[in-house]
């Protein structure tokens, strides 16, 4: 059984909102699928090319950002007991500009356009923002302030820096002034990204969801109390190190060892996160604990493959390294964990939202579908094995382009595919039972309220 008893769940917004998001980003790994399938090999040339920067910012925003946006808009009044204001104007109109602004960012990649560089700078800088401000203000509306919100807090802060960040690369500026190390910088972007947004934000709500959708034990309360304002100031500390090494303050070793500090601190979490799912208390394999946990195994891989490639110069300077820890972070920690996420919450959204509408009708006449059976385990099991697949075949692809790309993108296609079936056919049962109670409240005259 769930322990809801700490959550608001009468606060939660409309279901709609959640899942646009939900549903769009699988439709943007099938689009990445796509460019695999078509260009294959030239993907795993270098990271520069236009093409896998493309690739790159259709998974990060287009999947990563997608979800992470959705279920915090979903689950920040149900976890924190603080709304988002106008969640359903500000949900919709984000959903749309980061959405347009993503795909108007891959053809400005692809196409080298100006004009479409300039549309999805400002379409995402306008979507990410208005997030922000949103989010910021239910937080900060947060009577009862939990590791779990202060771990939100920081993530959505990282995310600002992650889109300032992206804005100055992305205009050109830095280039008009002379500025040299452009890489470094796309490096402190990214790492805002991965580690700053993403990973703190999969740490905060980890503490609520691991242990309540898995049903392990609770996080120690020092890790919950620490980590992430840790791993914060660390990121804060080693941007200024690298700012510092780009202008020939610091010698570029001393930003690479305080990396090593925070990436200890990701495999400290990940440790301790596989350890709780042994400590599990149901024994039954479950689909969300699997791609959990295949997240969290790659967190140390990718540790261990940035170690090696800054320890030898052979591994580092070599481009299938950057590559490898790239595939490593996207597809091995992110996309693992978000499909984890995506089938836990859209089952638990649904249920929940059904059977707040059936108790305030008392209908027992109409039977509310249990979380298993929003989307099947048989079905659910079939992505995760094409997911490891692509997985798999990705990395190979990483070191043998020509002979793993097209297979990777041909199994990354297919989990996808079967991705957004399985969120479609959960959407569509949640509808009809909906209805069913609809047509009930009719029935007996009983005022339909909010329809979600």
């Amino acid at each position: 059984m769930l322990n809801t008893a700490n959550l608001s769940l009468d606060q939660a917004p409309p279901i709609s909102i959640p899942f646009r998001f939900f549903l769009t980003a699988p439709l943007f790994g099938l689009a990445a699928a796509g460019m695999l399938l078509i260009n294959g090999p030239d993907l795993f040339l270098t990271r520069w090319s236009p093409m896998t920067l493309g690739l790159t910012h259709m998974l990060t925003l287009g999947m990563l950002a997608m979800v992470m946006c959705g279920a915090l808009l979903q689950m920040l009044p149900v976890l924190a007991g603080s709304p988002v204001p106008k969640v359903v104007a500000v949900g919709s109109i984000c959903h749309l500009m980061i959405t347009l602004g993503t795909v108007m960012l891959v053809f400005a990649f692809l196409s080298g356009s100006a004009v479409g560089d300039a549309v999805a700078l400002g379409m995402l800088g306008g979507g990410i923002i208005l997030f922000f401000v949103a989010v910021m203000i239910a937080l900060w509306r947060v009577k009862s302030v939990s590791a779990t919100v202060v771990a939100i807090r920081l993530a959505v802060i990282s995310l600002l820096i992650t889109l300032l960040l992206g804005l100055l690369l992305g205009s050109g500026i830095l280039g008009t002034m002379g500025f040299g190390d452009i890489a470094s910088l796309v490096d402190v972007h990214l790492g805002w990204g991965i580690f700053g947004w993403i990973g703190l934000l999969l740490i905060g709500i980890s503490y609520q969801v691991v242990p309540m959708f898995q049903v392990t034990p609770e996080y120690p309360s020092r890790l919950r109390r620490l980590l992430a304002p840790a791993l914060f100031i660390g990121m804060l500390i080693w941007t200024a190190l690298v700012l510092g090494e780009i202008f020939g303050a610091l010698n570029e070793i001393v930003p690479r060892i305080w990396m090593f500090f925070l990436l200890s601190g990701f495999v400290i979490y990940a440790v301790v996160t596989v350890r709780l799912q042994l400590q599990r208390k149901r024994r039954i394999p479950d689909i969300t604990m699997m791609f959990w946990r295949t997240g969290m195994l790659f967190v140390p891989v990718c540790a261990l493959v940035w170690v090696a490639g800054n320890l030898s110069p052979g591994i580092g300077y070599n481009p299938h390294y950057n590559l490898l820890l790239g595939v490593s972070l996207l597809l091995g920690v992110g996309v693992s964990v978000i499909n984890g996420m995506l089938y836990k919450i859209v089952p638990f959204l649904s249920w929940f939202h059904l059977q707040n509408r059936q108790m305030g009708l008392m209908c027992m006449t109409v039977k509310v579908p249990n979380m298993k059976e929003f989307i099947s385990d048989k079905a659910a099991r079939l992505q995760f094995r094409l997911f490891l697949l692509a997985l798999l075949s990705a990395l190979l692809a990483t070191l043998r382009p020509a002979w793993f790309a097209h297979l990777a993108g041909l199994f990354f296609f297919a989990s996808n595919a079967l991705l957004l079936k399985n969120l479609v056919v959960a959407m569509l049962r949640y509808r009809e039972t909906n209805r069913a109670l609809l047509a009930y409240a009719e029935s007996v005259r009983v005022p339909d309220g909010d329809v979600d």
